[in-house]
């Protein structure tokens, strides 16, 4: 029976680099994946999943008013699926994730699902809510803190370097705006940012 997996992390621990490695896997016993990514993200071109070791590999967009369920449905009609790849997974709505099981539930096709599980605020999104809640399987991807102990947040900083405490949840950018690091640095980078923040 198919399952949904949710493989989560902070920020550079090699989602994107997981993934592309699960379709070259499929494709390698001549089967056939599909991939998505958030339209959202165009850091690197749209439609396109890309690593920061140089893989990449074309994927169809979602926007937050897809229905994946039918888009899903459709492919898999006109030709099987035989695996479901969503990147930025903490961009889909709840709806989406609920589709997401319909499709491993009632056309028995597994969906693996990469993105990360908080905020630069260290709150959940809301994809990664209900993925947290309904996936068969989590999986946490490993990145590590400039001390070496393991990075599970993330903080976005401004283009000097320092810590930025409120904000948008969502603002795309890689490492020049982002860098994981484990829960004591991160407490300690929010603590100096929301004192900057008073004594402005």
């Amino acid at each position: 029976m198919a399952q949904m997996y949710f493989y989560y992390s902070a920020m550079n621990a090699g989602k994107s680099t997981t993934l592309l490695q699960s379709s070259f896997n499929y494709r390698e016993r001549g089967m056939s994946p599909v991939i998505f990514t958030a339209a959202i993200d165009n850091r690197f071109g749209q439609g396109k999943v890309s690593s920061r070791i140089g893989l990449s590999e074309e994927a169809e967009l979602y926007r937050p008013e897809d229905n994946l369920w039918d888009k899903l449905s459709e492919m898999n009609s006109l030709s099987r699926v035989d695996c479901v790849l969503m990147d930025e997974c903490q961009f889909l709505t709840k709806a989406q994730v609920h589709q997401l099981t319909e499709v491993v539930d009632k056309l028995d096709i597994p969906v693996l699902c990469y993105g990360l599980r908080t905020d630069f605020r260290g709150e959940l999104f809301e994809g990664s809510q209900y993925l947290l809640a309904w996936a068969d399987k989590l999986v946490e991807l490993k990145t590590v803190c400039h001390c070496g102990r393991k990075a599970n947040m993330v903080i976005r900083h401004d283009a000097s370097g320092k810590a930025i405490a409120d904000g948008d949840q969502v603002e795309i950018g890689g490492n020049d705006r982002y860098v994981s690091v484990c829960r004591k640095h991160y407490k300690e980078a929010m603590d100096q940012a929301r004192q900057a923040a008073k004594s402005a």
